[in-house]
């Protein structure tokens, strides 16, 4: 059993943990950063609070004091196809587009968020034919969680819309390496399917040589207006 605590900087929605920073660190908690395993976020992920991590019988499971289930985890035998590339010029372009500039349903998150200066200030903007891209200046105390953070929301734009806010529900991360500091990298989204509240996404990471960095499968869940 080991134990991890999500700070109060690495918000998503108010009061609670961003979806992509919390399963790149519950992954690193359970040994498997650059495996591929798939988190389910089950309660939205407690601040400030010592979470366990512990081994179930088909995988691992995370726990707040009170043995509330914050998070699942399983091993995943499929790969995670890449998202295509676009050139720096096509991502800030897109940028320039983000809806959440001026209509954010959490705006102090902390990858996409327009009231964080101190986040990741990923702005994905959509592409016409309906991807999502944006430009990543990768902090200098880049790691393993950095890159499921950044990965995360640039994949909830392909479907969050000024009528239907989202909220991660499932992640898997393949990260192949690690981007380096102060790099700007290039990070695409696309939808890939939707049923009912659920969306199917996908997102990928590129050096700024156009190398791949990581690519990423996620659902979605719509919230209840």
């Amino acid at each position: 059993m080991t134990s991890l605590v999500i700070d109060a900087r690495h918000n998503g929605p108010p009061g609670s943990g961003n979806g992509g920073w919390t399963s790149g660190l519950v992954a690193g908690a359970v040994g498997a950063v650059d495996g591929l395993v798939e988190i389910t976020l089950r309660k939205p992920p407690p601040l400030e609070t010592a979470l366990t991590v512990a081994a179930t019988a088909d995988g691992w499971a995370v726990h707040d004091p009170q043995e509330t289930l914050i998070a699942s985890v399983t091993l995943r035998a499929d790969d995670i196809p890449a998202v295509p590339p676009v050139s720096r010029t096509e991502a800030l372009a897109a940028s320039g587009r983000y809806p959440g500039h001026t209509d954010h349903p959490f705006p102090t998150c902390f990858v996409c968020g327009p009231q964080r200066p101190d986040g990741l200030r990923i702005f994905p903007g959509r592409l016409p034919d309906g991807r999502t891209a944006a430009t990543f200046l990768v902090p200098t105390d880049r790691s393993p969680a950095v890159v499921w953070a950044a990965l995360d929301c640039p994949g909830g734009w392909a479907v969050i819309d000024r009528d239907q806010a989202f909220v991660l529900g499932r992640y898997a991360v393949a990260v192949d390496a690690l981007p380096e500091p102060d790099d700007e990298c290039v990070v695409v989204g696309e939808p890939v399917h939707r049923e009912g509240r659920k969306a199917l996404v996908r997102s990928s990471l590129y050096a700024p040589d156009g190398n791949l960095l990581a690519r990423a499968e996620a659902t979605w869940i719509a919230v209840p207006g």
